[in-house]
């Protein structure tokens, strides 16, 4: 009998526990929302110093595409030149239409699942997704790392 009774105090702890797990993980969920919307919104209005606001110094960018043979291959690419090219002035929006986001967090580590369309002012340039890697460190979550792929077509109806 005891035993029951000890379980039914831990059952109930976790229960009243959970709503306050759950709240806190949306807003961090939402925090990270937020920063992958400052980054495509600072892309649209070519303002880098927007962008580099959501990430941190040493962010890590990678793309997964086809090399020369038609071979996939992960890329290294550069977070100082990607916010060279969105801070250099060019004739058309670079508009990246974003849908069914899926974030995850556990503690200080965030992970998002980007689904896009990319978008050169309202020509159609590629497709693919996103996955971004972020920390909550004293100034924020900031994306760490992102590595994304890219194709020209197949891609997801609902974006």
């Amino acid at each position: 009998m005891k035993s029951i009774k000890h379980f039914t105090i831990l059952f109930l702890v976790l229960l009243m526990s959970s709503p306050a797990l759950q709240a806190r993980q949306s807003e961090d969920e939402k925090a990270i929302m937020k920063a992958i919307e400052t980054i495509f919104d600072g892309m649209r209005a070519g303002d880098s110093a927007m962008v580099s606001s959501a990430f941190r110094k040493d962010a890590i960018m990678q793309t997964i595409g086809r090399n020369s043979d038609g071979d996939f291959q992960l890329f290294n690419g550069s977070l100082n030149r990607f916010l060279q090219a969105v801070g250099t002035p060019h004739d058309e929006v670079w508009d990246e239409r974003i849908a069914n986001v899926k974030i995850k967090v556990d503690a200080n580590l965030g992970h998002a699942w980007v689904p896009y369309s990319f978008y050169r002012g309202e020509t159609f340039s590629h497709c693919g997704v996103n996955s971004f890697q972020f920390f909550k460190g004293a100034d924020g979550w900031k994306a760490f790392s992102i590595v994304d792929t890219r194709r020209p077509d197949n891609c997801l109806e609902d974006l």
